[in-house]
């Protein structure tokens, strides 16, 4: 029993007084403060489990397939955004496509009828089945090619253009993948989360511009299309979506993309600092000691017994006129001039 006895306060000392009222008697559990199973806790039970079966039907598609949020399987839904996607890829009646993470095929289905073949890369085996039964019995269903397993671990068939939801866990190895991939395609359309799409397009100087911007930009042409929404998934992500486009450049820059790699990375670990203060990292200069004897082993060249690899970083860095300059605002032509004048002296980066 739990009573309140008359000017006394209630035993869960939680209730106000227009819960237990002097001399009456609540059974037990029954007050909202006692803390126990009673008549408002099953009323807040009833809530918690509606909001659950709301939630869980919002991350099931129509077939009943529970997505898997925590691997990025958020289902594009709006057939407005599906098409304006399509538009915006430009397809021809001869491009095979390559399509990452179709889900359960709302883009896949409409790119078939305006295409030659899509090769569709899917890793879960469920949602495979559900794309296969969904094209079933379709004229169209001669056009599309399922690979199933993990596409950053298989090399890329061929294909004209990229058309993609991506899994945003997978967005920035599968960019690099894409552009390194030979022979060149034409253009990719891909969904990305809102903040790494303006990375890709960020420019020097600006709070975005990162190591991935100038990457991206050397190799490519990237443009951000559109914003997406969350309530356009099902289920709904936690964050906001883009579509960017990415234009390879074709021919590439004559650069080697191990070497620049390897000195955007060390420019970029602190992009406010300036160069002479990022190249003082005892770990930046044990790698260019070591790279700088192997290069003057292959080239028979004598190292003078008082070397110093920090005295050949600054001097570079003084000639070039970069000793002072950020990464946050330099450019591509600004990294190629600096790594012309680390090779010229014989100081390399992978």
């Amino acid at each position: 029993m739990h009573r309140r006895p008359v000017g006394g306060r209630c035993a869960s000392r939680r209730c106000g007084p227009k819960r237990c009222w002097p001399g009456v008697v609540v059974l037990l559990g029954t007050c909202a403060g006692a803390g126990r199973p009673g008549a408002g806790g099953a009323a807040m039970s009833k809530v918690r489990a509606g909001k659950r079966l709301r939630q869980e039907r919002g991350e099931r598609g129509a077939s009943g397939i529970l997505f898997n949020t925590g691997a990025g399987q958020h289902i594009l839904k709006n057939p407005l955004v599906v098409n304006s996607i399509i538009e915006k890829a430009a397809l021809r009646r001869t491009d095979v496509i390559l399509e990452v993470g179709p889900g359960t095929g709302n883009l896949t289905v409409k790119m078939l009828e305006k295409v030659k073949k899509v090769i569709a890369c899917e890793i879960d085996p469920r949602l495979v089945g559900e794309l296969q039964k969904r094209v079933q019995g379709m004229s169209l269903a001669n056009k599309l090619e399922i690979r199933v397993g993990d596409v950053l671990k298989t090399d890329l068939p061929f294909f004209d253009a990229c058309v993609a939801n991506l899994p945003y866990q997978i967005s920035s190895p599968f960019v690099f993948k894409l552009l390194l991939h030979r022979p060149f395609f034409r253009c990719a359309i891909l969904m990305f989360q809102r903040e790494f799409a303006l990375r890709l397009v960020a420019k020097p100087g600006t709070k975005l511009y990162c190591r991935l911007s100038i990457n991206t930009q050397l190799l490519a042409r990237v443009d951000h299309l559109m914003k997406v929404g969350k309530n356009n998934f099902r289920p709904p992500p936690k964050v906001e979506s883009s579509v960017v486009r990415i234009e390879p450049k074709n021919p590439p820059p004559p650069v080697n993309f191990q070497e620049w790699d390897g000195l955007v990375r060390i420019a970029f670990v602190r992009k406010n600092k300036t160069l002479s203060a990022a190249f003082k990292s005892s770990a930046v200069e044990q790698l260019l000691d070591h790279n700088y004897r192997i290069h003057c082993s292959l080239h028979n060249t004598e190292i003078p017994e008082n070397f110093k690899i920090a005295e050949k970083i600054h001097a570079v860095l003084e000639n070039t006129g970069y000793s002072e300059k950020r990464a946050r605002s330099m450019d591509i032509d600004d990294f190629i001039s600096l790594l012309h004048g680390f090779n010229a002296e014989g100081i390399h980066f992978s």
